[in-house]
């Protein structure tokens, strides 16, 4: 059941693909929105596009998240907007892809490790307590399918969202019967920009054909809404999530270097 209309979303990675179409559900439903992402121009066009679809304020907040200072300055923004989130969306990520020990860079890593592992926990850090106080609240923090197998090639990124999923599971159990809820999404291969800029668009998987972002967006926002602890999306890749449990280890990161 979604909550009061007249509730603020912070969303992070908000500018295009899952994080622009998790905002669009927040606008659709009549909620106020943060829109947190690196670059301003995208941010701009996109909180044109939320009004648009039906949210009736849309504040941005241009800033990169992989700084250490990052998510305190969205921290104070959201401040001097003078409300506090009622949903706390952490979806910015990025991946890396090469052979870790001959093709990758250390500078890539540590970023990655940054935005996708530090920048989620210092924001959820800053607002979850603030939510509890309140008794209510939802978090939404991206992971992905990588998190239940290791991913070759993709071993930071794939390890990052581990983390992601793991820290969502185990702080969603913290927070039972507190009125704060917290869901993991889990998607599949999804068609956004995130392949272009792990280098990944020659890639096996990155030419296989891939989900809807508006659809795994949906999925979240649902399961964000009911107080579920995860969601796999889309459907088909719960087979995939299935299969991982029961095979050995060695052969599901066998089958990921094969994709």
């Amino acid at each position: 059941m979604a909550e009061p209309a007249d509730t603020l979303a912070l969303v992070t990675g908000a500018s295009s693909g899952i994080g622009l179409e998790l905002a669009r559900c927040f606008a659709r439903d009549g909620h106020r929105l943060i829109l947190v992402a690196e670059e301003e121009a995208p941010l701009i066009e996109a909180a044109e596009v939320l009004r648009q679809a039906g949210s009736p304020s849309v504040e941005t907040v241009a800033v990169d998240l992989a700084r250490p200072d990052g998510p305190d300055e969205v921290r104070a923004a959201a401040e001097a907007i003078g409300v506090l989130p009622d949903f706390l969306v952490n979806n910015a990520g990025v991946g890396v892809f090469g052979d870790f020990a001959r093709e990758t860079r250390w500078e890539d890593e540590l970023r990655l490790v940054q935005l996708n592992v530090v920048g989620m926990l210092r924001l959820t850090k800053l607002f979850a307590g603030d939510m509890v106080a309140r008794g209510s609240g939802r978090i939404l923090i991206t992971s992905s399918v990588a998190a239940i197998a290791p991913s070759p090639l993709q071993s930071v990124y794939s390890a990052s969202k581990a983390f992601d999923y793991a820290f969502a599971e185990g702080i969603a159990n913290e927070l039972v019967h507190t009125g704060v809820t917290v869901t993991a999404l889990l998607p599949d291969a999804t068609e956004t920009e995130f392949f272009a800029r792990a280098g990944m668009e020659d890639t096996k998987l990155g030419q296989k054909s891939k989900a809807d972002p508006a659809d795994i967006a949906r999925a979240g926002y649902d399961a964000m809404m009911r107080g579920k602890d995860h969601v796999v999306a889309p459907f088909t890749a719960k087979l995939k999530t299935g299969l991982t449990a029961v095979m050995p280890q060695s052969v599901v990161t066998g089958m990921a270097r094969a994709d």
